[in-house]
C-alpha cells in the first residue's frame, strides 16, 4: 500500500471514500454500495463526518486538503478509523482484512506515536523515573477503561437478548452482526449447526431439542398447482445465546454493538 497523505478533521485522523477504496484495493462505488446498504450500521460522528454546505467549503479551502475534494461535489464522507473498521467487515476478504492492519498501524495509530521533542522536555530529562511512574498510571487507567468498555457491551447485548422473549429470524440476528442471512446460515453450517436439505436449513440431530428454534410447517403450491409444506423456522432467544457464544468462542465474530 503506498503512503497515504494525512488527513484530519476535527483533530482527529481520517480518510475519504477515495483513499479508503484504493487502500482495501476495491472501486468507490462498493464502498459507496456497501454503506448504502448497510447505514443503520454506521453513526455520524463516530464512523464518518458527512461534509456539506459550509463546513465542506472551509475543508476545501485549507490548503492541506486541496485535491481531495473534486471541485463540483455537493457532499463529503470522511471515515474514521471506526468507520474504515466497519467497511472492512462488511468486504471481508483477505486483502481488507490485511489492508486494514496497514493503515491501523502506519495511518491512524501513527499520530498517537508520534513523539514532539520541545526544549521543555529536555529540561525534564532528569526527571525522568517520575515520567516514565507517570506514564505508566496512565497506561493502568486506559487499560482499565478498555476492559470497562469491553465488558459494557457484551453486557448489553445479553441484557437485550434475555429481556427478549419473541423468536426471530435468521435475517434479524444476522443483522446484529452487519452480515447478510446467506452469509451467517453458510457460518452455522460450517460450524456443524445446521444443513441445507430441499430448500430449508434444519439443526444437526445434536442441537435439536435444545430450545434453539421454533419452527412451523406452511402450506404452500408450487407453480404447477401441486400442494407442498416448507418448514419455517424462527429462532428463540436461547438459540440466539447460543449463536452469540458460538461464534464469539469459535469464529471471534461479535456483534456489532460490541465491536
Amino acid at each position: 500500500m503506498n503512503e497515504l497523505k494525512v488527513v484530519e478533521y476535527k483533530s482527529e485522523r481520517i480518510i475519504t471514500t477515495e483513499l479508503l477504496a484504493e487502500a482495501y484495493e476495491t472501486d468507490v462505488k462498493n464502498i459507496q454500495m456497501n454503506f448504502s446498504r448497510n447505514k443503520e450500521n454506521f453513526v455520524s460522528g463516530k464512523h464518518y463526518y458527512l461534509l456539506e454546505g459550509d463546513e465542506l467549503k472551509d475543508f476545501k479551502n485549507q490548503v492541506t486538503n486541496s485535491g481531495l475534494v473534486p471541485k463540483n461535489a455537493s457532499h463529503l464522507y470522511l471515515w474514521t478509523e471506526r468507520g474504515a473498521n466497519r467497511h472492512c467487515k462488511i468486504l471481508d476478504t483477505d486483502k481488507s482484512w490485511e489492508q486494514f492492519d496497514n493503515l491501523e498501524e502506519t495511518y491512524f495509530k501513527a499520530k498517537e506515536m508520534q513523539i514532539q521533542k520541545t526544549d521543555d522536555e529536555i529540561i525534564l530529562i532528569g526527571y525522568g523515573k517520575a515520567l516514565e511512574k507517570i506514564k505508566s498510571l496512565q497506561l493502568d487507567v486506559k487499560i482499565k477503561d478498555q476492559l470497562i468498555g469491553e465488558m459494557k457491551p457484551k453486557a448489553d447485548y445479553t441484557d437485550k437478548i434475555l429481556k427478549s422473549k419473541s423468536t426471530m429470524n435468521i435475517n434479524a440476528i444476522a443483522k446484529d452482526y452487519g452480515m447478510s442471512a446467506r452469509g451467517m446460515n453458510k457460518i452455522l453450517h460450517e460450524l456443524g449447526v445446521q444443513y441445507y436439505q430441499d430448500g430449508q436449513w434444519l439443526l444437526y440431530a445434536k442441537h435439536q431439542g435444545k430450545g434453539y428454534t421454533h419452527s412451523q410447517t406452511i402450506d404452500f403450491e408450487r407453480k404447477d398447482g401441486t400442494p407442498d409444506t416448507r418448514l419455517h423456522t424462527q429462532w428463540t432467544q436461547k438459540g440466539r445465546l447460543f449463536i452469540y457464544e458460538l461464534l464469539k468462542t469459535q469464529k471471534g465474530i461479535l456483534p456489532l454493538i460490541e465491536q
